[in-house]
């Protein structure tokens, strides 16, 4: 086994994986200037909670296997320079990611929105199917202990983030993960305080799916102009796999999806859910499962956590918490739940959330 050191422990995917490694029987230990729930107490009853807060250069030693370096550390954080001083090998948890995942049929699920809850829908069939897989998701999501998830399977299923790798690395996460398969939801102009400028940002997309191979392929909405607009123009080696919404229709409150086998009852909604829920599908699809084994595990799927999330449901009215984290992700929620309940009153709280909002 072997000796990993996490600088900026702290952090919802950085603490994740450092519980992952430590349940594989790694040794892992950490720093962070701050560590908040629900971080702070799932680190401390694995044993991995530092002493105290801080960064603290001793804690870097010869004998560490790798650093793991979160976005939240500083170019000039003392650990870090310390690491460097010693020649150990330092990752981003992307490229960790990928090192550990070099053997794998690699599935990166990307686009600015929709990205969690396909990724979520897929692990759900893959695990009511019995398949055996590694992932790495952006949420928390009913039924998996941890956000990371590493074993011997064969395939790892990967939400690919276009956010900055690292304070030594400014690419995008999902550059580094070299996908086998990807999956592109939609372009719609997000973390505006990195990516100033919307070409740059749609850039990004762009050479992502450019570096799919001539053995992979690439699955994208052809109802999102932009993303389709690149699939069908730009050189793509890799066999290229539209999908639009998922026919489905709305009785009662209720949405079934419309299909060969007649209508399925399922407890998702919305056009972007079924956008997302038809991407899935593809995938799984690529992956070797049937349209039946997917119809069969849809319909036990409850949605991931803050993604329309059904909070408490009475005769005379229903809560959903949502985490839209754009203009376009907000509108999209309000009319998906307009249209699920077009004969009721609808009340939206919104809170305004951080600078790249």
């Amino acid at each position: 086994m072997n000796s990993y050191h996490f600088i900026a422990i702290g952090g919802a995917i950085m603490h994740n994986l450092a519980l992952a490694l430590a349940k594989k029987g790694h040794q892992v230990s950490g720093s962070d200037d701050e560590i908040y729930e629900p971080s702070r107490s799932r680190l401390e009853k694995a044993g991995i909670l530092p002493d105290k807060f801080g960064w603290y250069p001793e804690k870097i030693h010869e004998d560490l296997d790798g650093i793991i370096l979160g976005m939240h550390a500083r170019i000039d954080n003392p650990e870090l320079i310390k690491a460097k001083e010693l020649g150990i090998p330092i990752y981003s948890f992307p490229e960790f990611v990928f090192n550990q995942s070099q053997d794998k049929k690699r599935v990166v699920i990307a686009g600015s929105h929709g990205k969690t809850s396909i990724t979520s829908i897929i692990l759900h069939v893959l695990r009511d199917q019995k398949v055996q897989f590694d992932y790495l998701v952006g949420a928390q999501i009913e039924g998996f202990d941890l956000m990371v998830g590493l074993s011997d399977a064969p395939v790892i299923i990967i939400e690919g983030d276009e956010y900055l790798t690292s304070p030594l690395d400014r690419r995008p996460k999902f550059y580094h993960y070299k996908h086998d398969i990807a999956l592109v939801s939609g372009i719609a102009w997000d973390h505006f305080n990195v990516f100033p400028d919307f070409d740059e940002y749609k850039g990004l997309f762009a050479n992502l799916m450019k570096m799919t191979p001539e053995s992979g392929t690439l699955i994208y909405c052809e109802e999102d102009p932009l993303v389709k607009q690149i699939a069908e123009t730009e050189s793509i080696n890799g066999k290229r796999v539209p999908y639009p919404t998922h026919p489905a229709a709305i009785k009662n409150g209720k949405t079934y999806l419309i299909t060969d086998q007649g209508e399925i009852p399922i407890h998702l909604f919305g056009d972007h859910n079924l956008q997302n829920l038809n991407g899935a599908m593809k995938v799984c699809l690529e992956l070797g499962l049937t349209q039946e084994q997917f119809y069969q595990s849809i319909q036990t799927f409850k949605g991931a956590a803050k993604r329309l999330e059904l909070l408490t449901e009475k005769s005379d009215g229903v809560m959903y918490r949502d985490f839209a984290h754009a203009p376009s992700k907000l509108k999209a929620t309000v009319e998906a739940v307009k249209r699920q309940f077009p004969n009721r009153n609808l009340v939206a709280v919104q809170e305004l959330h951080t600078y790249s909002s």
